[in-house]
């Protein structure tokens, strides 16, 4: 699969799941510098929020929008994933404000290589929005064809409802 960053086409690791797929399985590291896995997640509804660089204005837009609306859906696991580490979340997370929303890294890309969303190149992920179900399936899915350009909010959200 290819998407393309600021018109100039970037291939895909791989080919990333569909809906009605589960979720592959994936390790990520949260703030505290524990591993989450898919397997954390079930159990409840889950958004996934995949920016390529948090330092950059449409990942920083797409990580804000996302955690404005988490109150309205407490049965909600949400999270954002980038390629980013921990250290530099967290340095965008106190510069920003943002308290809620859960970024976790994928530095060592086991999420972008089972997910297929990894752009070797870049060493970045594909700009995407994810809604699993509580028992892991892919219920929604929105890899945003132009790197530089936001998902769609509401449809993601819709999903949760």
């Amino acid at each position: 699969m290819e998407v393309t960053f600021k018109g100039k086409e970037c291939r895909l690791v791989g080919n990333p799941p569909k809906v009605g797929e589960k979720m592959p399985e994936f390790t990520v590291i949260n703030k505290n510098g524990q591993k989450i896995t898919n397997q954390d997640l079930l159990g409840k509804t889950t958004l996934i929020s995949v920016v390529p660089d948090i330092n950059t204005s449409v990942c920083s837009i797409q990580t804000k929008k996302f955690n404005q609306t988490m109150d309205q859906y407490p049965d909600v696991n949400f999270l954002t994933v980038s390629t980013n580490t921990i250290e530099d979340q967290q340095k965008w997370c106190a510069a920003e404000g943002v308290k809620n929303m859960q970024l976790v890294s994928d530095e060592g890309h086991s999420f972008g290589e089972a997910t297929g969303l990894l752009i070797p190149e870049m060493g970045i992920l594909a700009r995407s929005v994810w809604v699993l179900d509580k028992d892991g399936m892919i219920i929604y899915r929105q890899i945003v064809d132009e790197i530089t350009d936001e998902p769609n909010y509401a449809a993601a959200l819709e999903e949760l409802k």
